[in-house]
């Protein structure tokens, strides 16, 4: 049953650290599932690591998170080739799709060379979830700050654009984040955006952001503008407690 509008969940989060097994899926992760409405049965989601190269490693450790959830797992690798015959029907077939973080410049090009980008548009309308974390935060919109070139964060700007939004990700967590999103958004590299703290969540029906989520107290979600002095400006959002 897919979700009733074309849905986001957008995160700084969605793992902890398992007690049987490497991980587990964290209440922002089962959050998606009750978005997708799955109910008499074990919600299918399909995890992607195109922006860790597909490691193995961590498609076994995601599986095995799955497994001690009760859901039914698979994944989309890309590397040496597509491990489906076809990503769009197999995307469709999903109650939820997780992305992995890792280097969102390198998930974006891969992505668009196997047209993973329009298959992910394709399976957004048709009200499959779309989740996952950092650099599967930053997907989603139009670009935000990443590591994807080295330790010095910079731009990036080619996002697939679902949401017509920048998005900024560890806002609390790694001190270049704020002032680097702020300053893009500030010059117009970026557009305005939503931003949130390690363990925060940005729920999307369609384009409208419905709700901040956490899976920590006392954390935070920002919407960061560009004001008409060319300067941006910070906005503490509602946040609510998983």
């Amino acid at each position: 049953m897919p979700a009733e509008h074309p849905t986001i969940l957008a995160t700084s989060g969605g793992l902890k650290e398992g007690r049987h097994t490497f991980w587990e899926l964290s209440p922002l992760s089962t959050y998606a599932v009750d978005l997708a409405g799955v109910s008499g049965r074990a919600p299918r989601v399909c995890f992607l690591a195109s922006a860790l190269g597909d490691n193995e490693a961590v498609l076994a450790r995601l599986h095995d998170a799955a497994r001690v959830a009760g859901w039914q797992s698979s994944h989309v690798q890309l590397f040496p080739m597509p491990n489906v015959p076809d990503v769009r029907a197999h995307l469709l077939e999903q109650d939820v799709v997780w992305v992995m973080g890792g280097s969102v410049a390198g998930l974006l090009a891969m992505w668009q060379l196997h047209g993973v980008d329009e298959a992910m548009r394709a399976a957004w309308e048709a009200g499959v979830v779309l989740t996952g974390v950092s650099a599967g935060s930053i997907c989603w919109h139009v670009g935000g700050t990443t590591d994807s070139f080295g330790p010095d964060l910079r731009p990036v700007t080619n996002g697939l654009a679902l949401l017509p939004y920048s998005n900024g990700v560890h806002y609390d967590a790694e001190e270049q984040r704020r002032p680097l999103f702020e300053s893009l958004i500030a010059d117009g590299t970026l557009p305005s955006g939503y931003a949130t703290d390690n363990g925060v969540g940005l729920v999307y029906r369609g384009t409208e952001l419905v709700e901040a989520v956490s899976e920590i107290d006392g954390k935070g979600a920002f919407f960061v503008e560009r004001a008409a002095d060319g300067t941006a400006t910070e906005t503490r959002l509602d946040v609510r407690a998983l």
